[in-house]
């Protein structure tokens, strides 16, 4: 399938292969030299939820398929979105580790203050899931993984001939999303809260 789309275009609950997403890991600040790399560890073999009420990027994103390795050698194909940078209100982090005592919910919120969001910088996000409102400019959808060149250029294993999406700008509402892995080059997060909670019952969604 080849299609573009040109202006502004909204998709309401579109599926996570064809959808950027946002998602917050524990690390507060990875600092790499050369940019955020995608896919480039090993994956905990356990995903995370995430929910956010807004999530704007001004800059350019774009989105391609690959596979994340686990710790224990399986393979999880994910959609990745990559972002030039990225401003997130309200969010929401959690995941239930199991432990010697049971379950236990690790929880993480940050930018609930309207004034002080989240802020992120050449942020890429391995998704398996994602339900939002999602608002495109100037979406080009069917180019090549390896042609990209309105957001961040992909990185880890990936076909540079397989399908991908770009966009200047995209702004997604009412987050819901559930992933494996984050990186960032900066990440900010403004009044950080982290909790810990016994079962699963105080999970962000």
């Amino acid at each position: 399938m080849e299609s573009q789309a040109r202006g502004g275009t909204r998709w309401r609950r579109f599926g996570a292969v064809m959808v950027p997403s946002v998602a917050a890991t524990a690390a507060i600040g990875v600092a790499l030299a050369q940019g955020a790399l995608a896919a480039s560890f090993t994956v905990s073999g356990q995903s995370f939820k995430v929910t956010t009420d807004k999530l704007v990027n001004e800059d350019g994103f774009v989105q391609y398929g690959t596979v994340n390795t686990t710790a224990d050698g399986k393979h999880v194909p994910v959609a990745v979105s990559a972002f030039n940078s990225a401003t997130i209100y309200n969010l929401c982090q959690s995941v239930v580790v199991p432990t010697p005592i049971g379950d236990v919910t690790l929880r993480l919120g940050a930018g609930a203050d309207p004034d002080q969001p989240v802020q992120a910088e050449n942020l890429f996000i391995d998704v398996a899931q994602l339900d939002a409102d999602a608002e495109f400019t100037n979406i080009d959808i069917g180019v090549p993984a390896g042609g990209t060149s309105k957001g961040p250029d992909p990185t880890g294993p990936y076909d540079p001939n397989s399908f991908a999406q770009q966009a200047d700008k995209v702004t997604l509402t009412d987050v819901k999303q559930t992933a494996w892995a984050t990186t960032a080059g900066t990440f900010k997060l403004s009044g950080l809260k982290l909790n810990l909670h016994r079962g699963n019952d105080k999970q962000c969604y």
